[in-house]
């Protein structure tokens, strides 16, 4: 077997191993929620596995059968594309809103997370248009106005909805190509020093993100009302121990934690399954980004070395703040969990562009 395909056939496995204990740990996490709002205590399991994981196996599949040079061909429609459905979403007849925000486009026949598909874009773009730059990254007006202006455009986007999560990680994600990139080091701590007091700004001045820099401040300030899911969170962190009451016991996802299946679900995994269980899927979580640096590392095509970075630094930044926030270690954002909270957009896209990865993998020289 060559080097590329072992590349390959690691990335495959790393991955699918993810989206098997997604699985898995959603099929008893949603079960009391399933039942309650749905009628079935393997609703979420069955939407994900369908919507999310076949769908994305299927574009992971495809994708990795595409030359990967293709992307940087359409990155800039796809990037139109992604933000003329986020401009869709204010459209009333196609936006769907849900507890204060309106984050999902309704075509009909089913309904999507414009903002996963967003991260995508936003990754393809900007490796495309540092991919073909050399030393013209540290001219100011040649580079970092135009992505700049991208950049922007889409935060306000994010921001009216709005999905703070989803600017933070678009954030980080733009940031860290554009350090990869080579960009001038004065750049870059500008940018960032603008952007930290724009989201600081923005926590003071929203009510619904004060009250939880408030209840990571003073977690027994408020237990039942600001304070309730980080306590709830800690309460089934701390219960479940080294070992776990055992897979499918969980008591706080029987009405008392809240989003068990969304951006809590890391605190319902230690309930069952320990500390034992979480370290181990932190593991594969590491391995996987090391396999991912390892590829670009790896990979001679600039735009590719880009675009696989891009992809590690998304899924390290949404694991890390999730698994953070959850065990209180910074304030609690909405951020879910790459391959475990439930979501079919957000592991359907994500397999997408893995698929990508392994496109990169498969061509190495």
């Amino acid at each position: 077997m060559t080097s590329s395909n072992k590349e390959t056939k690691t990335l495959t496995i790393l991955v699918f191993i993810l989206v098997g204990f997604g699985l898995l740990l959603l099929s008893s996490a949603g079960v009391i929620e399933g039942q309650k709002k749905f009628g079935s205590a393997l609703y979420y399991f069955w939407h994900q596995l369908t919507a999310g994981a076949l769908l994305g196996g299927l574009a992971y599949f495809v994708f990795s059968k595409i030359n990967y040079k293709f992307w940087k061909k359409v990155a800039l429609p796809f990037l139109l594309v992604a933000l003329s459905f986020m401009m869709a979403i204010f459209v009333p007849q196609l936006g769907l809103a849900a507890k204060g925000a309106t984050r999902w486009l309704d075509v009909g026949l089913f309904s999507f997370q414009p903002g996963e598909i967003l991260k995508l874009a936003m990754i393809l773009y900007l490796a495309a248009w540092f991919g073909g730059r050399s030393y013209k990254e540290k001219v100011w007006s040649y580079s970092l106005i135009p992505f700049l202006v991208v950049f922007f455009f889409a935060a306000l986007l994010l921001v009216l909805q709005p999905d703070m999560g989803t600017l933070g990680i678009v954030t980080i994600i733009t940031l860290s190509i554009f350090f990869f990139a080579g960009g001038k080091t004065s750049f870059f701590l500008s940018l960032a020093g603008v952007i930290l007091v724009g989201f600081f700004s923005m926590a003071i001045f929203s009510h619904y993100q004060f009250n939880r820099l408030l209840a990571f401040i003073n977690r027994a300030g408020d237990p039942q009302g600001i304070s309730y899911h980080i306590n709830q969170a800690l309460l089934a962190i701390g219960r479940g121990g080294w070992w776990g009451v055992g897979f499918g016991r969980s008591e706080q996802k029987s009405g008392f934690l809240p989003e068990p299946v969304g951006d809590s679900i890391f605190a319902i995994l230690v309930e069952e399954l320990g500390l034992i269980g979480a370290g181990a899927l932190i593991t594969v979580f590491l391995l996987l980004i090391f396999h991912l640096v390892r590829i670009a590392k790896n990979t001679p095509d600039r735009f590719a070395q880009l675009f696989v970075m891009g992809v590690a630094v998304w899924i390290a930044s949404q694991a890390f703040i999730n698994i953070a926030a959850i065990t209180g270690l910074v304030p609690l954002t909405g951020i879910p969990l790459p391959f475990i909270s439930y979501g079919g957009t957000s592991l359907a896209v994500l397999l997408g562009s893995l698929g990508i990865v392994a496109s990169i993998a498969k061509q190495q020289s």
